[in-house]
């Protein structure tokens, strides 16, 4: 664990601080993090410019606050960062619904706690809350049917399972990645990929293998968009696998079209007729809120996302100081002391 003379402490100390030729990855470790390696240089400034002036110590409240509605997590991620630091801390829970300019974070405490971890705390906050607005916007969309975030594959690995933890906190089913899932006590769900079917040759004798060799509490879901028409596909598979059979995946590529809602509503009226309705159509490659609007009416049951959710916007957060020794202040366009909000927890 990174101490307190771990930390970064000046321009020299940054000066000196090397990334190191040898690693492995460009992101960066928890040991990095708490030593302040990911701040913004200013915030190195501001700490030496108070040591000189005697005033590192200061006792502060600071607030931070959304620029937009949304979703909030992350919150126990920056609780972690400053789990160590004699701050007492208030939140909002993850999950709960934010209003714009809310406060969604209060941290009171010696300035010198807390300062250096600023960018640290704000990007937290708003990457993870954008990640679990986007999820509940599309879990809004679904009308209760599930949603299990697909979007590991569209951002860096060192932060894929911030992001899918951040969608199960907004409210999807699960998630794919297998840290992502672990975070939250799940288990990933996931089926199959492409490159399985094109390998072995044929989506039936794909389907049959993995019937034969995943656990029986894996559920047998098919994808059958590989090799031949996703209906006559979805066909083949449910009469060789029967009731074993929990549902098939559509995920055709945006080249033929992707899925849109008339195949969806074929698929589903095929394997209706033949005796199958017991079987599940799940969704996913280039999914969109809307998309999942249109196609849980045509009939899908499940839908799995990914950029959408991976690729949202964040949600900008600011961090004001509102008291130094208990009396209010703030930079002009700010109004001094602490904004009264009633759903903020305390946590420590």
């Amino acid at each position: 664990m990174s101490t307190s003379m771990d930390e970064l402490q000046s321009v020299n100390d940054v000066a000196a601080y090397t990334a190191g030729e040898a690693r492995t990855f460009h992101s960066a470790t928890h040991e990095e993090i708490l030593r302040g390696a990911t701040a913004d240089l200013y915030f190195v400034r501001s700490r030496e410019l108070l040591s000189y002036a005697k005033k590192e110590h200061t006792e502060v409240a600071a607030e931070i606050f959304c620029s937009r509605p949304g979703v909030v997590a992350g919150v126990q991620e920056a609780l972690n960062l400053l789990q160590h630091k004699r701050v007492s801390c208030w939140a909002l829970p993850e999950g709960q619904a934010m209003e714009e300019k809310e406060v969604v974070m209060r941290i009171k405490g010696p300035y010198s706690q807390f300062g250096m971890y600023e960018t640290a705390l704000l990007g937290i906050l708003a990457s993870a809350s954008g990640w679990a607005t986007a999820t509940r916007i599309c879990r809004e969309a679904a009308q209760g049917k599930p949603v299990y975030c697909f979007g590991a594959r569209h951002v860096h690995p060192a932060v894929a399972p911030v992001m899918e933890r951040a969608a199960l906190v907004g409210g999807a089913e699960n998630c794919s990645c297998i840290l992502g899932a672990k975070l939250m006590g799940k288990e990933p769900i996931g089926t199959v990929p492409h490159a399985a079917a094109l390998i072995i040759g044929d989506t039936l004798e794909t389907a049959l293998l993995y019937d034969q060799v995943m656990p029986p509490d894996s559920p047998r879901i098919i994808l059958v968009d590989t090799f031949k028409d996703e209906a006559e596909e979805s066909l083949r598979v449910a009469e060789a696998l029967g009731d074993r059979l929990a549902g098939v995946r559509l995920d055709t590529p945006g080249e033929r079209g992707g899925v849109p809602p008339g195949l969806v509503r074929e698929v589903r009226a095929r394997l209706d007729q033949a005796g199958f309705s017991h079987v599940q159509i799940l969704v996913s490659g280039g999914i969109t809120a809307e998309r999942i609007s249109l196609l849980q009416e045509a009939g899908a049951d499940a839908f799995g996302v990914g950029s959408f959710i991976s690729g949202s916007r964040a949600i900008d957060m600011t961090l004001d100081i509102k008291e130094i020794e208990g009396k209010p202040v703030a930079k002009r366009g700010r109004i001094p002391g602490l904004v009264d909000n009633p759903r903020l927890v305390h946590y420590r």
